[in-house]
């Protein structure tokens, strides 16, 4: 019986994403619709990136193995917000004035350069299939560890990666906003289901931390073995940075179709009180000290405690909303790699082969996490190494947002090269970092190769500008609050990205 309400929320969610939806026809319009998205539409897009299958078994892991290392999503999502509110404007003001689908057509154009789209592109797409591996794994062991059922684990992600490429081909940015706005619902709800199981089951928040304290006082002093100060302070400063310059390519549709950067604004200011919501799975796992095998796995604490404390009904419906949580950032990364892939790497001329190939390649980015996913991975694990990744970008989303982009597209590419290929040797080669993270590492030799090559293409090319004149735009205090530019009327075009 379980399993079976589990699936039909599954399915709910993905016809939630077609109901009543136009098809979307143009690859524009099927990525930003008209510019013009209003404030409680984009708060969901933006809000969901906060509640994702990580929030739901990742961090409730954290908290059983570290205690309160757990609070660094905290740190870093507050501290993203505060740069997102300077930031996503700036970013939304350009994409509108200049016709940007993708954060690759953002680099192409402001650093004038062909080759650093491309490779932002490709850079992008691979380190967003981890994530994207995430969503459909935590899924998957979401509905395991409600059900026991193996095969019924299997059998939902399948279903559900099915239904995300369906409502992502079929309605594109429109059709994932509805379902996250029914994820965040059902989410909180989960959330508040599984605190009420503590509460009940085990006690309110001072008893649970005071009996924690007297298992270990290590739990609240952030040294216990893998979750010391060191993974605290450099996972605050590599994940706050990554989020705050919003290096992760699946973000900017919704940053580019929002109505307004005043819009950005508010619905940032809010979200950082939002992430108060992730104090119930950290409770959770401290929880799950008390009550769970000290064996137990991290990604089985959040489930492992609800089952404990709670009637089977309402394991169904914490079940639903970690499936929501799943598939909402799925088929927002699913839409990010393959606009990456279609738009930027390929560079197809025909509008519509060029979207037929986009909607093609949603089906191989799920399928491709989905085979991965079958395999079972760490979550926690898989966040870092894309967060890594993708933070290498940071520095050139730095310079591009600039009155005047002052650094050459080929020094950009190259430190971004570097800072990627240094975590992808960190972490394939099983490097030890003492706790530092890779991404962090990563980022010295980012930033000393663009400095030298920067520095030398101003030697051997003295007085030049860095970036064809065309390509500089000017900032207007007041750009991003005057009414968005139509997709397919931008002022420029130097990416083709309206040709359609």
């Amino acid at each position: 019986m379980l399993t079976t309400l589990i699936i039909l929320g599954i399915v709910f969610i993905g016809v939630l994403g077609v109901w009543s939806r136009k098809r979307q026809t143009s690859l524009a319009g099927w990525t930003v619709g008209k510019r013009d998205l209003p404030r409680w539409t984009t708060w969901f897009l933006q809000a969901g990136e906060s509640l994702t299958t990580f929030s739901f078994l990742g961090l409730a892991g954290i908290a059983f193995g570290g205690g309160v290392a757990a609070l660094f999503a905290i740190g870093y999502l507050t501290i993203a917000c505060v740069l997102q509110y300077f930031i996503t404007p700036r970013q939304r003001a350009l994409g509108a004035n200049r016709g940007y689908l993708t954060m690759a057509d953002f680099f192409k154009d402001r650093f004038g350069s062909p080759t650093l789209g491309r490779t932002v592109a490709v850079v992008g797409a691979i380190f967003l299939i981890p994530y994207l591996q995430l969503q459909i794994t935590g899924l998957g062991l979401i509905v395991q560890l409600a059900t026991g059922s193996a095969s019924a684990s299997g059998y939902s992600m399948i279903v559900a990666s099915a239904l995300v490429v369906v409502f992502v081909i079929w309605a594109g940015i429109r059709g994932l906003a509805r379902v996250a706005i029914f994820k965040d619902f059902v989410m909180v709800a989960a959330l508040i289901v599984v605190l009420a199981g503590v509460v009940a089951g085990v006690g309110g928040i001072p008893e649970v931390v005071g009996r924690v304290n007297e298992v270990s006082s290590d739990y609240f002093t952030v040294s216990r073995t893998g979750f010391d100060s060191t993974f605290w302070i450099t996972s605050v400063i590599v994940t706050g940075l990554g989020a705050g310059f919003n290096t992760f390519p699946h973000l900017w549709a919704p940053v580019f179709a929002a109505k307004s950067g005043r819009v950005l604004r508010r619905n940032v200011s809010w979200i950082a009180i939002y992430q108060l919501a992730l104090i119930i799975p950290i409770l959770t796992g401290l929880a799950g000290i008390l009550i769970l095998d000290p064996k137990t796995k991290g990604n089985s604490v959040l489930l492992g405690v609800a089952q404990a404390t709670l009637p089977e009904p309402l394991i169904a419906v914490i079940a639903i909303g970690g499936a929501a949580a799943a598939m909402v950032p799925a088929g927002a990364i699913a839409m990010g790699i393959s606009l990456l892939i279609s738009h930027n790497v390929l560079s197809i001329k025909n509008p519509k082969l060029r979207f037929r190939i986009n909607h093609v390649m949603v089906a191989i980015a799920v399928g491709l996490a989905l085979s991965f996913g079958l395999a079972k991975s760490d979550i926690a694990s898989l966040l870092l190494l894309t967060y890594g990744g993708l933070t290498q970008m940071a520095p050139a989303v730095a310079f591009a947002i600039a009155r005047k982009v002052r650094v050459g597209g080929i020094p950009v590419t190259l430190g971004i090269l570097a800072g990627t290929l240094t975590v992808a040797i960190i972490t394939f080669g099983g490097i030890k970092t003492g706790g530092i993270d890779s991404g962090l590492i990563a980022l010295a030799p980012n930033l000393v190769v663009l400095f030298l090559a920067e520095l030398a293409r101003r030697m051997l090319r003295p007085g030049q500008p860095p970036v064809p004149a065309e390509a500089h735009e000017d900032f207007d205090a007041g750009l991003e609050d005057r009414p968005a530019v139509a997709a397919g009327s931008a002022r420029h075009n130097p990416s083709g990205a309206h040709s359609i």
